[in-house]
Formats: C-alpha cells, structure tokens, sequence
C-alpha cells in the first residue's frame, strides 16, 4: 500500500511531496495521448487508434489508483462538487481563494469532468470502430442497427453537416458507425474546452497563489505554505 506520509516536509527547502511518481507520469501521457488522438484522426489512424487506447488503459489505471494511491491522489481528497468548484472560482478570479495542498474544488471538479469526459470518448470511439469491423467490439455492433439520427437530437448540428457535405460534393450516412462518430468528435471537441479551462485555472490559481502550479505536477513538489 502506498505512504500515506508523502506530505513531509522538506525543511532545506520549504516544500513539500504532493504529487506521487504515478499521478505525475498519469497527468503528462494523458494530455500526450489525447492530444495525439485529436489531431490524428484522419491523417494517421492506426496512431489515433493506439492514442485511444492509451487514453483509455490510463484512466483505467487512475481509477484504481484514486482509491488506493497516496493522500493527495485519492478521489476521496478532492470530492467537491460544482457548488463549491464554483464558490472557489469566483474567490480565485478575486484573489482571495484558499489555497489547497492538492486539488482546489475547481481543480478536482474538473479532474472528475476530464476522467468522464475522456472515458466517454473511447466508449464512442470503440463503438464506431467496432462499427467498422474493428477493434474489440468488432462483430458486437452493427453498422446498420436502428440509431435516431443526429437531426433528433440536433437539428441545427445536423443542418451544418449536411450542408458542409454538400460543398464537398460528399453524401449523407446513417447508422451505428456515423452516429457515434459524431458523438465521439463532439466530445472530443468538448473535452479539448475542458483542457483549455483547466490549463487557463492553472496559469490563474499560479499567479493568485505566487506558486509554479505545472511544475510541483513535473517535481511532485510544492511550497509547504
């Protein structure tokens, strides 16, 4: 079982060990991979493929490790909810925001809304590949199976698609495999604005608490007050 005492000071040099080997290597080889995913979809599949699965072996690797890890990287440690995320936030952009050893309430938040976010993407990702005859679910779904098309539940996204297949001289698709594909690049999409947020509350929380919050996640690192 991991230390619970990663929190000792380190009085030659006033900091403290928060962040553990795993959740460092964790946070850097997510964003790799998901970064790696979205911009190689359609230029280098088998790469956006290997990407995904990546994606999805570590944070199935974080869950397990946010109820067995170290103090600062159990899920237990930074359970706030959007109340007190939101609480936090309009502190911080005041500058009068408590500062937080591990996750703020704005920073667990969105640790949760990332880890889900990504999840539901390879489960879309999946079902499409699948869809086309590959990858794990190959041969579970089936590419004609009867899914209401995205003009039920987006009129207006679907009126943008198909007019954008029109200048391109391209037509229209249906079924399990386009489905989710659409699914799976609006979330995508949603995620990569999560990222931005998340990076932007990083770069804010720095400069409110006058610490280098990106690098105590290299270090494990961070000022013990």
């Amino acid at each position: 079982m991991p230390r619970d005492d990663i929190s000792t000071v380190d009085v030659s040099t006033g900091t403290v060990h928060v962040w553990d080997v795993f959740v460092r290597l964790f946070h850097w080889s997510l964003a790799a991979a998901f970064f790696i995913a979205y911009f190689t979809e359609d230029e280098a599949m088998a790469l956006h493929v290997w990407a995904g699965y990546a994606v999805g072996g570590l944070i199935a690797l974080r869950i397990v490790w946010g109820f067995i890890g170290t103090k600062h990287a159990r899920f237990s440690d930074f359970l706030f909810g959007p109340f007190a995320a939101w609480r936090y936030l309009r502190s911080l952009i005041a500058f009068r925001a408590k500062r937080h050893l591990g996750h703020s309430p704005a920073g667990g938040f969105m640790v949760f809304l990332l880890l889900a976010g990504c999840l539901a993407i390879v489960a879309t990702g999946l079902i499409t590949y699948g869809a086309d005859g590959h990858g794990p679910l190959k041969g579970y779904v089936r590419q004609d199976a009867a899914i209401p098309s995205i003009a039920m539940i987006a009129p207006a996204l679907a009126d943008e698609d198909m007019h954008e297949k029109e200048k391109q001289g391209g037509h229209d698709e249906s079924g399990t495999g386009h489905f989710f594909k659409e699914i799976h690049e609006t979330l995508a999409n949603l995620v990569l604005i999560l990222v931005l947020l998340h990076i932007g509350g990083v770069l804010l929380a720095s400069l409110a608490h006058h610490e280098n919050l990106a690098r105590s996640m290299i270090t494990g690192r961070k000022r013990s007050s």
